[in-house]
């Protein structure tokens, strides 16, 4: 075969590869719109969102049945793993921003009428304390919006710091006998390598305005005056934490100061210490919100028809856990548990 011969099949071989990927990236986008049209045929379809309703203040979700058949309807919303805002950026620049989902649901449940009481199923570590407050007063505001509504947390398998944070919200928490629970503190970390930069030569250079700029430069010597002023900014957080306990489960001071020290406890033991009322599973949760509310439910779920670029953002979504528990941004104030 002569050179010209080679070149030709060679660039025949490309062009079929191309066409294979062209046809394969079709067949996928069709597969995954045709999966979402059938799950939106399940679906309960809330209405529409009136003409020139901000998205953002009323969002809209599609509600499928997840339990129950009952009178009152009820939203069951999980809070899973590491809290935190957006910035995990999923392939061709498509961002997650799974607190911002959360805070969509309950607005969407607050705003509905018709929603008596929510399940807010729990299973993560804690994480960062701005989003975790969020989360929490979005909860707070719901369950204040009227009298008659109530909120269950459903522990699954964690609600450690910030987790707790955002179970304190509720009128009653159950939690699964082998759940973990506790972790009332508040950290910030950071690591320091100036002794190893000065053996190998490294060094940082910081232009600031103030002296206190630089707090925590990983190649300067710890500054006790740096750690005093951080120190007051975890135990202001901290503090507030402890009153979001006390207020959310009717602790005093001392019940509050006994428990918030950064221990985790088993269930048995939350139990004794009130920060958990009842072991049990689903169907117990469920059980409990027909208690309060004194009548039979029926639990729907929020979902949206998920596009082709929806799919890909979630392919690498369950990287985000593993990168917001050390966030790439530098220290940060955190509720986590992170043993």
């Amino acid at each position: 075969m002569s050179a010209e011969e080679r070149k030709c099949a060679h660039g025949k071989y490309w062009l079929i590869i191309a066409l294979l990927g062209i046809a394969l990236a079709m067949s996928l986008a069709l597969n995954v719109r045709r999966v979402s049209r059938r799950m939106a045929g399940f679906a309960w379809k809330r209405p529409a969102a009136e003409a020139g309703a901000a998205e953002d203040e009323h969002p809209q979700f599609e509600e499928r049945l997840s339990w129950g058949s009952g009178n009152r309807k009820v939203v069951r919303i999980a809070v899973e793993g590491v809290i935190a805002r957006g910035g995990e950026t999923g392939w061709f620049g498509i961002s997650t921003d799974p607190t911002g989902d959360v805070l969509r649901q309950i607005r969407a449940a607050t705003n509905d009428e018709d929603v008596a009481a929510l399940i807010v199923e729990v299973d993560s570590p804690g994480g960062e304390v701005a989003p975790t407050d969020e989360i929490h007063n979005a909860l707070r505001a719901f369950r204040e919006s009227r009298d008659d509504r109530r909120i269950v947390v459903f522990v699954r398998g964690m609600a450690a710091s910030g987790g707790y944070y955002v179970a304190a919200a509720a009128d009653r928490v159950i939690a699964e006998p082998t759940a973990i629970v506790g972790s009332i503190s508040v950290i910030i970390q950071s690591l320091n390598w100036h002794a190893l930069s000065e053996r190998v030569g490294v060094t940082s250079t910081v232009i600031a305005s103030g002296r206190h700029k630089d707090m925590l430069n990983p190649f300067k010597p710890e500054n006790p005056e740096h750690i005093a002023l951080l120190r007051r900014v975890v135990d202001a957080t901290h503090a507030r934490f402890a009153q979001v306990v006390a207020e959310g489960r009717g602790l005093s001071e001392e019940e509050v100061a006994a428990v918030a020290d950064g221990t985790v406890f088993s269930v048995p033991d939350a139990v004794e210490k009130r920060l958990v009322d009842d072991i049990g599973y689903w169907e117990d949760a469920v059980e409990s919100v027909e208690e309060m509310l004194e009548d039979t439910v029926r639990v729907v779920r929020y979902t949206k028809t998920m596009r082709f670029s929806d799919w890909l953002a979630r392919l690498r979504a369950p990287a985000a856990d593993l990168t917001a528990a050390v966030p790439p941004r530098g220290p940060r104030l955190l509720m986590l548990w992170e043993p």
